[in-house]
């Protein structure tokens, strides 16, 4: 039997360019397993910072030593050259984090080469990535959140005018802290706490360089914790993990800097609050029509036995450190086993 070919897709433009390397070394590690090349021949491509594709080669060189090649400046003329191994592969796994890579715009890329791909479509794609969006279908599907105001760039960089009642009514709808995100980034990146009046505006500023929609939270008492979900119409959700940390917030250095934070892998928490988050992790990624896996992440208010959606991320890191492998082998299945599940998801979906 011809083993099937797949194309291992990683790198991109966005700033989670070296995290996809990484979730592509273990990656590949897994489809290297022995009982995954019995059926697999895997073939990696890059996308360099300048977004030009890389041939197996190269990519190779690149998850060999795991640093991104330097980034020269777009040559629009070969931008979309895609190498000639490309046409050969039969299902595609993106492990692109961030912008161009989780928000339905390679997903719609992959969907015009009418080739299979791992995770979801151009829709659960690009509503999981758009937090405002996502937090819209989640209160259509009944999920409870926490307190949140949507903010355009056009208003931070308004006149002096409308600035400041901008920062009042943020102050009167959510108080203090509270989290400022753009709404289309991953991985913690531009997220800032804001504590006081010059730090809400401080955060609102840098967000806004970032993104042209923002999002403003509530802050809360809360444990995090998160779940995975894996499957198409009929999905499975994983143990529940909680993620403990010293720092001010879950940001970009603590989520990828080993010993930053510690991963409690089940929770400790009631088996009934973790039921009430696991059937909540499946609604939620079948609101945002989810495919393949996604990993939901949930606020636990102890005090009040209330659990809060806080977001979906439909492509999930898959580092050392990353939750999303780490619940699924606590749940029982091993990480060559879950690359194995997800292609043949994949190929189902198709």
């Amino acid at each position: 039997m011809s083993k099937l070919r797949v194309g291992l897709l990683f790198g991109g433009r966005s700033g989670e360019h070296e995290v996809s390397i990484s979730s592509a070394r273990a990656i590949a590690r897994g489809l290297q397993a022995p009982e995954n090349q019995e059926k697999y021949e895997f073939l990696p491509f890059y996308i360099a910072k300048d977004g030009g594709w890389h041939t197996p080669e190269v990519a190779r060189q690149v998850l060999e030593s795991g640093k991104p090649l330097p980034a020269d400046e777009p040559n629009r003329a070969t931008l979309w050259q895609f190498p000639a191994e490309a046409a050969s592969i039969d299902v595609w796994f993106p492990i692109l984090h961030g912008p161009n890579g989780e928000d339905g715009t390679i997903q719609g890329l992959l969907s015009l080469m009418q080739v299979p791909f791992v995770g979801s479509g151009v829709l659960g794609s690009s509503a999981g990535m758009d937090k405002l969006v996502m937090k819209s279908l989640f209160a259509e599907a009944g999920l409870p959140q926490v307190k949140y105001v949507g903010v355009t760039r056009e208003q931070v960089w308004s006149n002096p005018c409308v600035f400041p009642k901008l920062c009042d009514e943020i102050e009167a709808a959510l108080g203090y802290p509270c989290f400022v995100k753009p709404a289309n980034l991953g991985s913690s990146v531009g997220i800032a706490k804001a504590r006081s009046r010059a730090e809400l505006e401080a955060a609102l500023d840098s967000a806004a360089t970032y993104d042209r929609r923002i999002i403003v939270e509530a802050g809360a008492t809360v444990r995090e914790v998160e779940c995975a979900v894996l499957g198409n119409d009929n999905p499975q959700a994983s143990v529940v993990g909680e993620i403990t940390y010293q720092s001010e917030f879950y940001d970009y250095e603590t989520k990828y800097t080993e010993g930053l934070a510690e991963l409690a892998i089940p929770a400790p928490l009631p088996e009934a609050v973790s039921d009430r988050i696991r059937e909540m992790a499946l609604k939620a990624f079948i609101a945002l029509e989810g495919a393949g896996l996604s990993r939901v992440d949930f606020f636990y208010i102890e005090a009040t036995d209330e659990i809060v959606i806080n977001e979906i991320n439909t492509l999930p890191g898959f580092t050392a450190t990353s939750m999303y492998p780490r619940l699924w082998e606590a749940t029982g299945v091993p990480f060559p086993q879950l690359i194995d599940r997800l292609i043949q998801l994949a190929l189902e979906r198709a």
